[in-house]
């Protein structure tokens, strides 16, 4: 069986990612930072009669010493791993202006350096064995900004940008790098996510307002995410990888948007979609 570690699995992405991937015959092995958080992927894993195709294993992407004891327990080069997936992943909600330096550090810690850091670790039994795919899930907020999410924002650019310098760099040594870009999923990322609205904020009109406003989009529109997971498996299983797969309407949208439409455009799409113009100040 080919294997596959997967960061991120206690939730969202991560954990139907891990349940497809084991149904279609991977051998996972599935990383959380808390494994005691680890009991909804084992119910799901249970229900789907797939639990004996994954090992469940710590790792903290921004602790190094976490990294080091995760790669160690692969068993690298006797053990081969065919493909990495990562989704641990952090996001904050407010303005930039009220955001502390801490949000913003965490958010790029999280999201971009600690996709730098395993893969680092990673990248020499990968070339070894001249073999192995990277995917990397992103967002349709590498595509453009929107009010509020800054810090996620900014990371998603920075992960994308190094991903298209990496491709460069490893494509002789038969390394693949994907990206995937989902739209608005039900993922728990919407709820765990901390909200940074004070009370003395000059913004705070427009925060309540994209509060209601957002919610309410996720509630009725969020997607399924099992749809992303099997985008996961699809780039992971097919013989030769695009770069970027945008998941969802909004994502496709988007992807096709950029650099055609003028961003002063965008910017008035987003205003309406978000109906900003009915923010009381």
């Amino acid at each position: 069986m080919p294997t596959v570690l997967v960061t991120g699995t206690s939730s969202g992405f991560g954990l139907v990612t891990v349940v497809e991937l084991a149904k279609r015959g991977w051998d996972v092995v599935a990383t959380m930072r808390d494994l005691a958080k680890r009991n909804e992927l084992d119910r799901a894993l249970a229900a789907a009669g797939a639990g004996s195709n994954v090992r469940i294993e710590q790792l903290d992407v921004t602790d190094p010493q976490s990294i080091d004891r995760a790669v160690t327990s692969l068993g690298l080069p006797d053990h081969p791993l065919d493909a990495v997936v990562h989704n641990a992943g952090v996001a904050v909600g407010g303005v930039f202006e009220d955001l502390d330096e801490r949000h913003v550090r965490h958010v790029m810690e999280v999201n971009f350096f600690g996709v730098l850091a395993l893969t680092k670790r990673l990248l020499p039994a990968f070339r070894a064995q001249r073999h192995g795919r990277i995917v990397i899930i992103s967002s349709e907020a590498a595509f453009s900004g929107q009010p509020a999410t800054s810090p996620y924002a900014a990371s998603k650019w920075a992960i994308e940008g190094w991903a298209e310098s990496l491709a460069y760099e490893v494509e002789h040594f038969n390394i693949d790098i994907i990206l995937i870009e989902p739209g608005a999923y039900k993922t728990s990322i919407w709820e765990s996510s901390p909200r940074v609205f004070p009370k003395t904020s000059p913004y705070l009109p427009m925060l309540q307002h994209l509060e209601v406003v957002v919610d309410a989009y996720v509630a009725k529109s969020a997607r399924d995410p099992t749809e992303v997971a099997k985008a996961v498996a699809n780039a992971l299983e097919t013989k030769r990888p695009r770069f970027r797969y945008p998941v969802g309407p909004t994502a496709k949208f988007m992807h096709f948007a950029r650099g055609k439409l003028p961003s002063t455009l965008v910017r008035k799409i987003f205003n309406r979609f978000f109906s900003l113009n009915k923010v009381r100040w």
